[in-house]
């Protein structure tokens, strides 16, 4: 008997394996052509949205069931993207399914068709040329009618020439003084505003990336302020010559408005946004947009890599250092690491920028995988800032700032300047302490008798927030333990800073800028242009250290670095290294001179001092250097598993399975099961086993050995486990 083809369906389903179904009914005979489109199928009591991976056969088709529909006429993915994704799949060890939903935006993941790409443009009805004499003289309302009234403009064309246009285009609209109209997608380009000239650092490095034939890995290291912007502009330009599409990932949502504001009036063309502050039907149009060879520049997150581009020319990553491009859960994928391996599968150069480069990207562009190009001169005329460290032992602290360093505030303020105060810490203060006894707020779902998880304190004392699990409540109104009535917050937060310098700079406006104030769409840009140009203190967190350029910064005060230069996490002082080198490049970027100071209780420790005098390349050389000796990345690779259960005796029971199943004489290192170094989070217990190899290739052919047996295992189908390949950390 012969074997029928039959569908093998990859499914979003947390199984490492596809699904053998027969083609719908009435259909021609399944083959080749049709891997990579989408269809529908059932799937248990369940309807599911499966992508066709590849063509089988069995001889019994009685025991298969029938796709219920195909969802494409022709592959919605294939070539470079396709294989790139089948890549991931068995590099992260992921079912191939949950890799392609992750990757496709979420309307086409819930089967819906291609979106259609024409743009959009605004114009004015005859309501609203009549009306626009009534509209207040300075609205908004009345300036998108201003900017309206010479014809139809294209929301890419009002986006560069009015940031907040969104609101008053709906008021406009509920008033019938403007409609939405349809355009062709492939509007005519711009005219371009010329850039600056590039210095002779930039232009050789602009020239070694336009010169590159093929994939080309470099890494642009360039100090803060170097103008790493101006090469990729210039680089996206010529890749645009050639009638090629670029993308360029970011690493936060608050920095891609200011780029997509500088790139649209540069480049002279649409260029599309692409991440999670934008819906779910934008995110679909940008993606169609990008797959049908329309959208020519992208700039996006993390997950704006999956990207398809059908016409490539050039990928870049701007602060390739920055550990938001790694997925922490779902699918725990490295964006960088993987817009790499899609530079090599479609032949285009990739660019990795940063001041702070990553020392496993200084370890590679060392050994000569990569090309270093180094931008060691501040663009223009601006100079590097002036550090100081300020040793605040025995001194009098204001809510965290010392006098010293207030009367600096005040003195750039009384010169029209800006202040940056940082701290990496939202909230009030990191804990709530009875005097009397010693009691804090802990939260019940995420501590344990021996390590207890403070809430922090929110709302100047008013409500506790755990920042792990997000459990809410109210500040007690005595001590617990004791019934004392001297609860008092402890610590410093943004927060706490902000009311302090409210109430000691009442003249001056003072704005915090973390998560609790950029969540909604535009937050952002929205508030760093409340400031504008005006003398005033910005208070932040980690936001402002990515590659904002604020003209009118001269001061960056760092309040407290000490709880950075004790931890357990290998990759602390990297961190700590990185956030301090960026957040210092915030000042002094214009013809104004900038100065940084640095507070702290331990002014010798050698991280610190190896900073300030050496700078960040002489602290990655040390870094290295230790890592080798203790055989940490990018010297060994690592994989990590974590398991989590309200019992923990089932999670170790897991992973001491699954460690019982390799091999005695395995070369890879192992160690646990141990806990977490979080060991509760969400009234979950935590628990890990690591996984090192010096070298990748027996890493992954023990995981490759390894997962089936771990799939296959009893024990877990009553644990919630996951598998992190090159984990950035421990927790």
């Amino acid at each position: 008997m012969s074997s029928c083809p039959t569908l093998r369906i990859a499914l979003p389903v947390p199984l490492p394996q596809a699904f053998d179904y027969l083609p719908p009914a009435g259909g021609p005979a399944p083959s080749q052509a049709d891997v990579g489109r989408r269809l529908r199928v059932p799937f248990g009591s369940r309807e599911l949205v499966g992508m066709v991976e590849g063509i089988g056969g069995s001889d019994d088709p009685a025991g298969l069931k029938a796709a219920l529909e195909w969802l494409d006429p022709a592959p919605l993915l294939g070539g470079e993207l396709l294989a790139s994704l089948r890549w991931l799949a068995r590099y992260i060890h992921a079912p191939l399914g949950e890799v392609v939903a992750t990757a496709l935006p979420t309307p086409l993941r819930r089967g819906e068709p291609l979106p259609d790409t024409h743009g959009w443009a605004w114009e004015l009805t005859d309501a609203g040329r009549d009306g626009m004499p009534g509209l207040r003289n300075g609205s908004r309302p009345q300036r998108l009618a201003t900017l309206l009234a010479d014809g139809a403009l294209a929301e890419e064309v009002i986006e560069a020439r009015m940031h907040d246009w969104r609101e008053p285009s709906r008021a406009l609209l509920k008033r019938g003084f403007v409609q939405r109209v349809a355009v062709p997608a492939t509007a005519p380009p711009a005219r371009p505003n010329p850039g600056p000239a590039p210095n002779p650092q930039q232009q050789a490095a602009i020239e070694a990336i336009t010169a590159a034939n093929g994939f080309h890995p470099f890494l642009l290291d360039g100090v803060t302020g170097s103008g790493k912007t101006e090469v990729y502009l210039q680089a996206i330009a010529h890749c645009l010559a050639q009638g090629r599409q670029a993308l360029v990932l970011v690493p936060e949502i608050g920095l891609t408005p200011q780029m997509l504001a500088r790139f649209r009036a540069r480049l002279g063309i649409p260029v599309h946004a692409l991440h999670s502050g934008l819906n779910d039907n934008e995110r679909a149009r940008v993606w169609a947009a990008a797959a049908r060879g329309e959208a020519r520049v992208v700039v996006g997150t993390r997950s704006a890599v999956f990207t398809p581009l059908p016409q490539a020319g050039l990928l870049v990553v701007d602060e390739e250092h920055d550990g938001s491009y790694k997925q922490q859960d779902g699918i725990r994928y490295h964006a960088r690491d993987f817009a790499l391996v899609r530079g090599k599968a479609l032949d285009v150069p990739v660019v990795l920028g940063s001041a702070t480069p990553s020392l496993e990207s200084l370890h590679n562009a060392r050994a000569g995988r990569y090309a270093h190009l180094r931008l060691q001169q501040r663009a223009g005329d601006a100079r590097p800032p002036a550090v100081r460290v300020f040793d605040v032992r025995k001194r009098p602290l204001q809510d965290g700032l010392s006098p010293e360093v207030l009367e600096g505030i005040g003195r750039h303020l009384q010169a029209g300047n800006q202040v940056l105060v940082f701290k990496n810490r939202r909230g009030y203060a990191p804990v709530l302490l009875c005097h009397d006894c010693g009691w804090t707020a802990p939260c019940r779902r995420c501590s344990t008798p021996l390590h207890a998880t403070p809430m922090t304190v929110h709302g100047a004392g008013r409500r506790l927030q755990c920042h792990h699990c997000g459990a809410r409540a109210p500040v007690p109104l005595a001590c617990p333990d004791c019934g004392s009535l001297a609860l008092q917050p402890q610590g410093i937060g943004t927060e706490r800073l902000e009311e302090r310098l409210l109430q000691l700079f009442p003249d001056f406006p003072v704005l915090r800028i973390d998560r609790g104030t950029t969540a909604r769409r535009d937050a952002l840009e929205r508030t760093l242009a409340t400031l504008g140009e005006q003398a005033g203190i910005l208070v932040g967190t980690q936001i402002l250290a990515k590659g904002h350029d604020l003209p009118k910064l001269t001061l960056v005060v760092v309040v407290g670095i000490d709880e950075g230069l004790f931890s357990a996490d290998f990759r602390a002082s990297e961190k700590l290294a990185q956030q301090l080198i960026q957040v210092a490049g915030r000042a002094g970027r214009a013809e104004r001179p900038g100065e940084v100071w640095l507070q702290t209780h331990h002014p010798d420790n050698a991280l610190l001092h190896t900073l300030v005098n050496g700078g960040y390349h002489a602290f990655a050389e040390a870094e290295l250097a230790q890592r080798e000796a203790a055989g940490f990345p990018p010297f060994a690779h690592l994989a990590l598993l974590r398991a989590e259960v309200r019992q923990v005796e089932q999670a170790n029971a897991f992973l001491a399975a699954l460690k019982q199943a390799i091999p005695a004489d395995d070369p890879v290192e192992r160690y646990g099961p141990m806990p977490a170094p979080m060991p509760r989070r969400a009234g979950f217990q935590r628990t890990q086993l690591l996984l090192s190899a010096p070298q990748r290739r027996a890493l992954h052919a023990l995981l490759d050995a390894l997962m089936p047996q771990a799939y296959a295992l009893p024990q877990a189908r009553r644990v919630r486990w996951s598998l992190d390949v090159d984990p950035m950390d421990l927790y």
